[in-house]
């Protein structure tokens, strides 16, 4: 190999390593340390995991989100609502709280179609008998911005409050999205 092939190479194996390390930053994204319950708060408190979220819908629906709190009467039931720009208020998750004072709730696939995406759950049925489940897209999702997350126990009316940031959907979504267009888990008939 010469001298000129031999530098080509090199360049070539340089950018290439280039592309693979910016893919991975693009489609791994950059994770944040999970919040944790503060031990030395002695009345209601919530935390939420992860602290954001995309509103791409392929990458919603793959999100797990958890909101976890202490410090509520055992019993009790916890209703978790996010409030936001213009008024938006959808009610994303419900937990029972546990001897201890504490409950974990997590956002459950209807909460985040309906409830964030703005969207509806619809399916056919296949020879087989089986039930195919896809996400419609009619209108848009909520807005994006910082939300105000409040839990609110059902009997005793306790409540507490965080932070959740909510995303537009970046290009990696809108990619993502067009996959479960082709796979046939999204439709999109927004206008």
């Amino acid at each position: 190999m010469s001298r000129v092939q031999k530098k080509g190479f090199s360049r070539l194996l340089l950018l290439t390593g280039m592309v693979i390390v910016a893919g991975a930053f693009l489609f791994t994204g950059c994770a944040t340390v999970p919040k944790t319950l503060n031990s030395a708060v002695a009345g209601p408190q919530v935390i939420v995991n992860p602290d954001s979220v995309s509103l791409g819908a392929a990458t919603l629906l793959g999100t797990k989100i958890v909101f976890e709190g202490s410090g509520y009467p055992p019993g009790d039931d916890v209703f978790v609502t996010l409030y936001g720009p213009k008024g938006v208020e959808p009610t994303v998750a419900d937990g029972k709280v546990q001897a201890d004072g504490k409950f974990t709730a997590t956002a459950g696939l209807l909460a985040k179609v309906t409830g964030m995406l703005n969207a509806n759950i619809s399916g056919t049925y296949k020879k087989d008998g089986s039930y195919d489940q896809f996400v419609v897209l009619t209108k848009p999702a909520i807005p994006a911005g910082v939300y105000k997350v409040v839990a609110t126990a059902m009997l005793s009316g306790q409540s507490s409050e965080t932070t959740l940031i909510i995303k537009d959907p970046s290009i990696v979504d809108g990619i993502k999205n067009l996959l479960g267009e082709m796979m046939g888990k999204i439709q999109d008939k927004r206008p």
